[in-house]
């Protein structure tokens, strides 16, 4: 994301200036080398200081994969290590092949990229109106069905896909298609059971045949049953408790939107398959890279499946995911044929994401930030240091929370969050690092500071000001 620049008057400006060039300005952090020992060591020393469970990566460099390496535990339970071989949920980093699946149709003629969503669901809202490019750019307008980071209660159910689609897809939309980004899993679900219907198969069927198999990716999987070799337990925290296994989603919810498991090589195959032209024609390549123009001229600053941004004058193509338990991280440099994949079976976000930023400053821009709604409320520093005082003190107004983050808040939870929490004392300040738009909701990241260190904060709100889910990281 950008940083946020806000106007001031020229003195003031000049007066933070001086300010600033009074102070020593202490020396910028370095980037890891991309060199073998060193991200070996730099990766095993933060996953023991971050406390995460495992992780595995792969680094390219200029065509040429330099590392593939497992650290920490694959599971708990029985403490069995991650190797390279470890299978971990990508999330939505399955958006792509996805987004892969579609072009590859297209290329066949068997549908096109302008037909309208109404051609398979008509009776969707605005179907005759909404392309298959609008799915796969998250500018249609559709609800999100998954715009949390935890698993409600309806989606611990298993559910098919098309009454997931209905469910989702009959609801008015977000806004005029075209005129917005706003990342939607709705959609993706949508395309997968269209490529089925096209190709009429199911849709795993359908990816292993046509990409997986074709490429090697002898370790990927579409939606796995579990009881496959090799697959990494997911891992989640709720304000800094021990890892607890995840609670994972529903078969169904995830699909065509997220239900991938892979290896970091696996995807450094994808990477440079894709980025050499083995999967996708130059045309059709070129569409999935190219960020979408909205209908007020700007850009959306995404493709069909990826983040596009630029760094140093450089072309970045990168996605996120995030399921029950795992995050990963896939990020290309088309000019230099690089690329960096990590993956994560705990979903501390903040502490994958400073590894990964670390590893990969010198191929992977910010992403820009994106519109945020109006919030009924105080503003989000105030809004997050009352939240953090309210859980350390296990006193919350629920009448302030969401349906679902108050189911999830329960008296036990509140319970022992407020038992960890009690120990930092009050923040002496909250500092908002990023102000964000996810599902039509306001998504805060901020830093509170004590005496004895930092922790962050992730809180969600509605435009009616309530909370939909508010967690505490290790930073």
């Amino acid at each position: 994301m950008n940083l946020l620049h806000r106007a001031g008057r020229p003195v003031a400006l000049a007066l933070v200036a001086a300010a600033v060039a009074a102070q020593p300005v202490p020396a910028p952090t370095p980037p890891i080398p991309l060199e073998p020992a060193a991200i070996e060591a730099y990766v095993a020393e933060q996953l023991a200081a971050k406390q995460l469970v495992g992780l595995s990566l792969a680094v390219v460099r200029e065509g040429t994969v330099i590392v593939t390496r497992g650290f920490g535990r694959r599971s708990i339970a029985d403490g069995s290590p991650v190797t390279p071989a470890t299978r971990f949920a990508v999330g939505s980093i399955t958006k792509q092949f996805t987004s892969a699946a579609v072009l590859l149709l297209a290329e066949e003629g068997k549908l096109a990229v302008t037909d309208p969503v109404a051609k398979w669901y008509p009776e969707l809202t605005r179907a005759g109106e909404i392309t298959l490019l609008d799915l796969m750019n998250h500018v249609s307008g559709y609800p999100d069905y998954y715009p949390l980071d935890f698993v409600d209660r309806p989606m611990q159910r298993p559910i098919a896909a098309d009454e997931l689609i209905h469910r989702f897809g009959t609801r008015p939309l977000d806004f005029e298609p075209g005129t917005r980004y706003s990342y939607s899993n709705t959609g993706f679900v949508i395309l997968g059971r269209i490529v089925e219907r096209v190709a009429g198969e199911p849709f795993g069927r359908f990816l292993e045949r046509r990409i997986f198999g074709p490429l090697g990716m002898t370790h990927t999987l579409y939606e796995p049953i579990g009881t496959e070799p090799d697959l990494a337990q997911g891992y989640v925290t709720f304000a800094l408790s021990p890892p607890e296994e995840a609670t994972p989603e529903g078969r169904g919810w995830v699909g065509a939107a997220g239900a991938i498991w892979s290896t970091p090589s696996d995807l450094a195959t994808w990477d440079l398959a894709l980025l050499d032209g083995k999967v996708l024609r130059p045309g059709s390549f070129r569409l999935m890279a190219t960020p979408r123009t909205l209908a007020n001229g700007a850009s959306a600053g995404y493709g069909c499946g990826l983040a596009v941004g630029t760094r140093g004058g450089q072309t970045v193509l990168s996605h996120n995911g995030a399921v029950a338990g795992f995050y990963a991280l896939n990020a290309m440099v088309p000019a230099t044929r690089s690329a960096l994949i990590l993956f994560s079976n705990l979903d501390s976000y903040d502490a994958v994401n400073a590894i990964y930023g670390r590893m990969m400053a010198a191929l992977v821009a910010v992403p820009p930030r994106r519109a945020t709604p109006a919030i009924a409320g105080p503003p989000p520093a105030e809004a997050m240091r009352a939240m953090f005082l309210a859980l350390q003190a296990g006193q919350v107004d629920r009448g302030g929370l969401g349906e679902e983050f108050n189911a999830y808040l329960t008296d036990q939870k509140l319970r022992g969050a407020s038992e960890r929490l009690k120990s930092f004392g009050e923040p002496l300040k909250v500092e908002v690092d990023s102000v964000s738009e996810r599902g039509g909701m306001e998504v805060v990241r901020a830093t509170f500071t004590f005496a004895t260190g930092a922790l962050k904060g992730l809180m969600y709100r509605t435009p009616d000001g309530k909370v939909q889910q508010f967690f505490v990281l290790r930073e």
